[in-house]
Formats: C-alpha cells, structure tokens, sequence
C-alpha cells in the first residue's frame, strides 16, 4: 500500500517521537508498532475508510477499532 503523503518534516517529527518509520510500515503491510499499534500484519480492512486510515496513520483494522472504538 502506499502512505498517504505527509510533509518531509512531519514525518521526521513522527519517526523522531515515536521512533519507527510508519511509511516503511505501511509500505510492508504491518500495524506501526507497539508503542501505537501492534506490530502485526495489516492486510484486511472492513471498508474503503479504514483502508485509507490505514495509508494516514498505519494502524490495522484492530488497532484502528481499539482507539476510535469500531466494531471488536
């Protein structure tokens, strides 16, 4: 999947706070880490708008559902 874009200096604040590309993550088709997310894959999302909240902010489908409080 392809991130959505974010300015050069967004994204290094996010890598310089949270410590992890979340590009990279999203290039490889995992949830951003621990420290956010949960590391694992991300791959199946219930509809087009989590599918494109993945490509904002890399958080799968549970991720996604534990912090916005979506269907478990």
């Amino acid at each position: 999947m392809t991130p959505s874009k974010k300015s050069r200096a967004m994204d290094r604040l996010f890598q310089a706070v949270f410590g992890f590309d979340r590009r990279e993550s999203i290039k490889a088709g995992i949830c951003v880490p621990k420290s956010i997310g949960c590391g694992g894959p991300a791959t199946v999302f219930r509809d087009a708008r989590s599918t494109r909240e993945y490509a904002i902010s890399g958080l799968c489908q549970q991720c996604q559902d534990n912090i916005f409080g979506g269907e478990a």
